[in-house]
């Protein structure tokens, strides 16, 4: 008997090409009609949303291995690598509903300069994230995410604050105010939820396609030393 087809277990499994699928369909919306419709600022909230996406299918999806990534190199597990501190479920959460619904909230309200601050900004701070402790993680120079933080989510934040200082220059000061919502940000999209689902005995283990994707020998390496891993010398278990 064939199986039913269900799409909440099938877009769990495969919410980040959904969201590539998505790029793409921004590209054509936006260069087809939005670029000449929306206004400027709101424009640029949509591409740093696109920034957003192409991110998540770098971490996810090509080249991947983000989950093996953080859950061996960076937090050392040992016993349930495939969903402890990361799994499946809290992954999809984290980065559909909530960081879909950050970034769109920005989209939607382009005159909450502050608002629109903090969503460029969370991604422009993935770049400390894998550019930093990620590849101390990895002792490399590279890991999946670190391409779309340098190449296209700093470069949009950096021009969203420099639009805003040169054309909204009476609400410039609510950019300060975006430091604040980054970190409300942060601790509501990713960080808190990381806290609330992480359980060695959870039914969503990543599948062993989704584990590994970049350098998957370096990370079995890690995986295998006794080497303490960047989180637990930096106080974080």
């Amino acid at each position: 008997m064939k199986e039913r087809f269900d799409f909440r277990t099938y877009w769990r499994r495969h919410w980040y090409e959904i969201g590539g699928i998505i790029f793409v369909a921004l590209s054509f919306i936006m260069g087809l009609w939005g670029c000449y419709h929306l206004p400027r600022i709101q424009v640029i909230l949509v591409f740093s949303w696109m920034a957003m996406l192409a991110h998540q299918v770098e971490e996810y999806g090509f080249p991947g291995g983000f989950p093996s990534i953080a859950n061996i190199a960076a937090f050392g597990e040992k016993k349930e690598k495939d969903r402890y501190p990361f799994n499946q479920l809290q992954c999809f959460i984290c980065n559909v509903f909530l960081c879909y619904g950050f970034y769109i909230l920005a989209i939607l309200f382009p005159d909450c300069i502050w608002l629109g601050a903090s969503q460029v900004c969370s991604g422009a701070l993935q770049i400390l994230v894998h550019g930093i402790l990620a590849n101390i993680a990895l002792k490399g120079h590279y890991n999946p995410g670190l391409g779309a933080s340098v190449f296209i989510q700093t470069p949009v934040a950096a021009y969203y604050i420099t639009y805003v200082l040169q054309s909204f220059p009476g609400q410039a000061w609510q950019l300060w105010l975006g430091i604040p919502g980054l970190v409300i940000a942060m601790v509501i999209v990713f960080i808190g939820p990381v806290i609330l689902f992480r359980n060695r005995d959870n039914r969503y283990p990543f599948d062993p396609e989704e584990m590994y994707g970049y350098d998957k020998e370096k990370i079995l390496r890690i995986y295998h030393s006794d080497e303490m891993p960047v989180m637990k010398r930096l106080g974080i278990k």
